[in-house]
């Protein structure tokens, strides 16, 4: 499936966290969500971009938004992910990668010449009104959440009355 773009409607969201609770995307409205989709849990690449956004929690909430990790890892993986790095911000199992495909996250990969399908590091920032406000395709995890953040605040001032 294709990449949803600026301005249209978000794919819900209705995945289990840790504890197996439900995170469904259509109640956040009216906060700003970040969405990020990322490979799998405690890998190098994948700690570095939660412990970023972890380090920038304080922030992400005084702009009145959220941050959701998503990759195809199950609700074990994900409480031992939190735990082991102290990450104050929800991780959600989509283990059928369902989620991953509507966000057009699920892509064919190539490593050391096999081919199989995996999550790409992909983020989505949702306005208060459910629609996709910006998207950052193949993210470098290093300094990715001052980016989100930045534009977070882009996007928050031009929504002022």
């Amino acid at each position: 499936m294709s990449m949803p773009a600026v301005g249209d409607l978000a794919p819900e969201v209705a995945l289990p966290d840790e504890t197996g609770t439900t995170h469904r995307l259509s109640g956040q409205r009216g906060r700003w969500m970040i969405l990020y989709f990322y490979p799998k849990d405690d890998t190098p690449g994948c700690t570095v971009e939660a412990c970023e956004f972890r380090d920038h929690i304080e922030l992400v909430h005084g702009r009145d938004a959220d941050v959701w990790g998503i990759s195809p890892q199950g609700t074990a993986s994900k409480r031992a992910f939190r735990e082991k790095f102290g990450l104050p911000f929800t991780l959600l199992a989509d283990e059928s990668h369902e989620v991953a495909e509507a966000y057009g996250s699920w892509v064919e990969k190539q490593n050391y010449g096999k081919t199989y399908w995996g999550t790409a590091r992909t983020t989505f920032l949702v306005d208060p009104d459910g629609r996709i406000a910006r998207v950052w395709p193949k993210v470098k995890p290093e300094g990715h959440a001052e980016d989100v953040l930045a534009a977070l605040d882009e996007l928050r001032a031009m929504r002022v009355p």
